[in-house]
């Protein structure tokens, strides 16, 4: 059998990182802390339940955390209309599915905006299962993430995560799972591959043409 294909959504099947980076700004800033884009941007892929502290530090996290985190939805949906899917979303998640992967969407968005996803990608008949920010404690780096997306088609499966950022291939290395990245985040490839990627593309289409050549095949 093939492994399960464990995709990250925001950043890999549909274009977000920008918008949430300018999200978190305007949250930050609402509160009176002003960060530049650049460092937020480097963050995002993180789970809002550990960024705040990683931007802010602690005391700002137990002090206006939650706080924080909720303007931050806010902003985000006064922008989610502005999202599009990345080229090849559907067509890398179709593929998958013939192929005979279990095709998981590993995301940590709220069950809201997973719903809004997976209507924007319309090819639930290719999909196993998805996760939310409901089915964790603590979102990447941590693995909690990718053990409960393997979970949702078979625990103990093989399984490979493929992403954008350095937070998704850090909590698949410590979940024990291959990761493929993608230059879409805005990280380097040195950095996924420090992170743990065994394979750095480009793009899904380059991914796509060069499946069999990945922890995929």
């Amino acid at each position: 059998m093939r492994p399960a294909a464990l995709l990250d959504i925001d950043g890999t099947l549909v274009d977000t990182n920008y918008q949430h980076a300018l999200a978190w700004y305007r949250a930050f800033r609402e509160h009176g802390l002003v960060f530049p884009i650049w460092r937020l941007h480097r963050h995002i892929g993180m789970g809002g339940d550990q960024l705040v502290e990683a931007i802010a530090g602690e005391d700002v996290d137990r002090e206006h955390g939650d706080s924080i985190r909720a303007v931050e939805k806010d902003r985000y949906h006064e922008l989610i209309g502005e999202v599009e899917l990345m080229p090849d979303a559907r067509r890398l998640i179709t593929r998958l599915s013939d192929r005979g992967h279990a095709v998981v969407l590993a995301s940590s968005a709220s069950a809201e905006d997973l719903a809004h996803y997976r209507g924007m990608l319309d090819v639930d008949e290719s999909i196993a299962d998805a996760t939310s920010s409901d089915d964790v404690e603590e979102t990447k780096p941590a693995p909690d993430l990718i053990q409960a997306a393997i979970a949702k088609v078979s625990d103990g499966a093989d399984a490979v995560m493929v992403g954008d950022s350095t937070w998704d291939c850090e909590a698949a290395q410590r979940a024990g799972i291959p990761s493929i990245a993608l230059l879409t985040g805005g990280f380097g490839e040195d950095e996924l591959r420090a992170a743990g990627a065994s394979a750095v593309f480009e793009s899904l289409g380059a991914l796509l043409e060069r499946i069999d050549e990945t922890p995929l095949r």
